[in-house]
């Protein structure tokens, strides 16, 4: 009788790797698992709790073909984590509003500042709306060996109730500094969360530029160091394919990883097409965010 939701970890030295062994490895040892979110005829998803961590996540190859998406989608969502979609957030207070209840980069740059009321006042400054993109660099810059440079998401008074919360629990840092002065940044994700197929690939694209073009730069402005990115170690609580996308991935991964080499199953992020398509889809997506807003106002 099975009892236990297996606990699995997977290393690889860049993204593409780590992200093929988790997937290959919640494939052969995840349970079988009901979710909410499935319809009456869907198969159980395949679920663990998964521990990756990518060594080098700068490093090429870094894109792997088999994930639900393009480049321009992988641009789109690392611009959302940079906060160009923080006001498709909804306000609290109108219960005719339909828009997002969140997003990362809100939850992390004004955490508390969801326009909820407190003894009938909206709270939007001090203890209630806090900065905690700016804290972390902060913190990092005056003691980069800190264990306190910490940010979170969670906010129980609105995501014990809420349909769809946060699945991005945490994100912690520490620097090492090498022998050469370099500072390396390294990284802890936590996820309540994480859909393997449908989204985990983006996530971690995701967030290893948003720790490289925010985290690291900004310690960096401050410090006048070299920070590169170190180790990122990527926690899910769940990590899951859902039952309904199994057949597309044992179509699409687990069925052709014995017949296609792995050069031929990934990208190099550093390719001059994919950097044109991915530095070339920023007109469009501002494009679509632009179109979005004038729709809704």
């Amino acid at each position: 009788m099975q009892k236990n939701i297996p606990v699995l970890t997977v290393s690889g030295v860049t993204l593409a790797e780590a992200y093929e062994k988790a997937l290959v490895a919640l494939y052969k040892n995840g349970i079988r698992f009901k979710t909410q979110y499935d319809k009456p005829d869907d198969p159980l998803s395949i679920d663990s709790t998964m521990n990756i961590t990518i060594l080098e996540p700068f490093s090429d190859p870094m894109i792997h073909r088999a994930f639900p998406g393009g480049i321009e989608n992988l641009k789109e969502y690392v611009m959302e984590l940079m906060g160009l979609k923080d006001h498709w957030v909804k306000n609290i207070n109108d219960p005719n509003d339909t828009r997002w209840e969140y997003t990362y980069h809100g939850r992390l740059i004004a955490y508390g500042a969801w326009k909820e009321k407190i003894n009938g006042t909206s709270q939007q400054n001090g203890f209630f709306c806090i900065d905690q993109i700016n804290a972390v660099i902060e913190k990092l810059s005056k003691q980069p060996y800190t264990r306190q440079a910490q940010m979170i998401t969670w906010m129980p008074n609105l995501d014990i109730n809420c349909f769809d919360p946060p699945c991005l629990q945490s994100l912690w840092y520490r620097i090492i500094e090498d022998e050469d002065g370099v500072w390396w940044l390294n990284c802890n994700v936590r996820f309540r969360s994480n859909d393997a197929w449908g989204a985990s690939f983006m996530n971690m694209f995701g967030f290893i530029h948003f720790n490289k073009n925010i985290i690291a730069a900004g310690v960096s402005q401050k410090t006048g160091k070299k920070v590169e990115l170190g180790r990122m170690n990527w926690q899910a609580d769940s990590y899951h394919i859902y039952g309904k996308d199994i057949a597309s991935a044992k179509q699409l991964l687990f069925d052709r990883i014995n017949s296609i080499d792995f050069a031929d199953r990934t990208f190099n992020f550093g390719d001059d097409f994919i950097t044109e398509m991915y530095n070339g889809a920023e007109v469009a997506i501002l494009e679509k965010i632009k179109n979005y807003d004038n729709g809704i106002e």
